[in-house]
């Protein structure tokens, strides 16, 4: 199948760049004049130059293709502050489907967020159907997707275009320069002790998003939700395997979230760092546990461990030098995905 992919020179997308080319599609990826295509440079992709938010570039750029999978977004922490996130995540959806469905193309997968699922101050199990809250978290972000999600389903329900939507979880893997899970490791590794705040994730590898995104273009059911994640951990969970696999031994100071905010704010309106961004605190010490069985029983989906996942990226941190040799991770075994 001839693809037409925005964000394909991303993390995830350069991951399912690569296993997209294995099993014979032929890649289409918009690219702007400034942007950074390492990650892809050795494969055999045709670059469309254009922005998701003009329509006419994406018109010239997606045609002759078949299917579409949408990935463009913010990619770190520090883009919520940008004012193009709305414009980027909701307008630029928007205009992805529309364009899509105007053409004529087959499939479409909107790649959206756990963020547009749900949250919770409880350790509580979420999966396909469960409703967003908005609540007063006021999470820009969050409000983006939910909204890009709204017009992913509205184009599905029209039937010209099969639109399908997968959240990726919190996603972990070699490669992951500009997200915010490599640096959290690094900070967990060098601070002392190790600090872990409230609330969990669910712990996804970035291969295993890759294949559950190509899952949904391939066998997905139009206008249907597939939740791509893991192993759900808490943080202080997630800090102690990270210590683990990394072969440290020192203590961790879990703090608790009602301290962290004040704290956070306190600093925050005194002018000096950080150790989370306001905008984000409300969205960090939360609990983003997944169910992911929908994905399991009709994608045929099988998920690595949270244990593999970091470990994996803690490897690649170490070849990139981002590590300190002393910190090498344990080589052991990977567990087998039955």
């Amino acid at each position: 199948m001839q693809l037409f992919v925005t964000g394909g020179h991303g993390f995830i997308g350069s991951r399912l760049a690569r296993l997209a080319l294995e099993r014979g599609h032929t890649l289409r990826c918009l690219v702007r004049p400034t942007s950074d295509t390492h990650r892809i440079d050795d494969l055999d992709w045709t670059p469309a130059v254009g922005d998701i938010r003009d329509r006419d570039a994406l018109r010239g750029a997606m045609d002759g293709c078949e299917g579409v999978i949408h990935l463009a977004a913010v990619s770190s922490w520090e883009d919520h502050r940008s004012p193009a996130l709305l414009p980027t995540i909701d307008d630029g959806t928007r205009n992805v489907l529309e364009v899509a469905e105007a053409l004529g193309l087959r499939r479409m997968v909107h790649v959206s967020s756990l963020a547009a699922v749900n949250g919770s101050p409880d350790p509580e199990l979420f999966d396909e159907e469960a409703p967003f809250t908005l609540s007063d978290r006021g999470l820009r972000y969050a409000e983006a997707k939910l909204a890009a999600e709204a017009h992913a389903r509205a184009v599905a329900a029209r039937g010209r275009l099969e639109v399908v939507i997968v959240n990726p979880a919190e996603t972990y893997g070699p490669g992951d320069h500009g997200l915010v899970t490599a640096s959290n490791l690094l900070d967990i590794l060098r601070d002392w002790p190790a600090v872990a705040c409230a609330g969990g994730t669910s712990v996804v590898h970035v291969d295993d998003v890759a294949a559950g995104i190509l899952a949904a273009l391939e066998r997905g059911r139009s206008g249907a939700r597939y939740i791509l994640g893991g192993d759900n951990l808490s943080v202080p969970e997630l800090v102690r395997l990270t210590l683990r696999l990394a072969g440290q031994r020192k203590p961790v100071l879990v703090l608790p979230r009602g301290p962290l905010r004040h704290g956070v704010r306190l600093l925050d309106r005194l002018g000096l760092p950080t150790p989370l961004l306001p905008e984000v605190l409300d969205y960090a010490t939360l609990y983003w546990f997944a169910d992911n069985r929908r994905a399991r029983e009709e994608l045929g989906l099988c998920f690595r461990s949270a244990e593999d996942a970091i470990r994996d990226t803690l490897r690649w941190l170490l070849a990139a030098d981002l590590l300190p040799p002393r910190l090498a991770p344990a080589l052991a075994p990977r567990v087998k995905c039955t």
